[in-house]
């Protein structure tokens, strides 16, 4: 959305949830956006007014923190993903999931490990990421959780 701006993105979603909030229009990026917020109560206090703080705050996964804004990002990727069915077949993997789930927001979050584990193995080699690599993780979680072979 930003590239490595990470002041500006966050940005984005604060003006994004106060737009939403105020009953303003908002373009098809920012309906999808306030709707992973919406999905997240946990995290709206933190895209309140005034609180500036949030843009520069750092969360470290070895305090035990989850950085709110890398989590909902995900939820957009992987809704971004299975709205293109790009890489090919992440659609039909995402949708046995969920049906098995019963809930998208479980199956999107079920899948945010191998989504993070192919992004960061691509951010220290210096690549894009396997598309082929990922889609086999996501088959394997597809298949612990649902005991089928995937659809795709």
């Amino acid at each position: 959305m930003f590239g490595n701006d990470r002041e500006s993105m966050r940005r984005y979603y604060v003006e994004t949830w106060r737009k939403a909030n105020a009953g303003e229009t908002l373009d098809p990026m920012e309906r999808m956006v306030a709707t992973v917020i919406s999905e997240h109560p946990e995290y709206q206090p933190l895209l309140a007014p005034g609180n500036e703080a949030v843009l520069d705050r750092d969360y470290m996964p070895e305090d035990g923190q989850t950085n709110p804004f890398l989590h909902m990002g995900m939820h957009i990727a992987l809704r971004e993903q299975t709205g293109t069915d790009r890489p090919p077949g992440i659609r039909a993997l995402f949708e046995q999931l969920a049906r098995h789930e019963g809930d998208h927001l479980e199956a999107e979050h079920r899948l945010m490990e191998p989504l993070g584990e192919v992004l960061h193995a691509a951010q220290r080699a210096g690549t894009q990421p396997d598309e082929a690599d990922y889609l086999e993780r996501v088959r394997k979680v597809v298949t612990q959780a649902t005991g089928d072979k995937p659809d795709a």
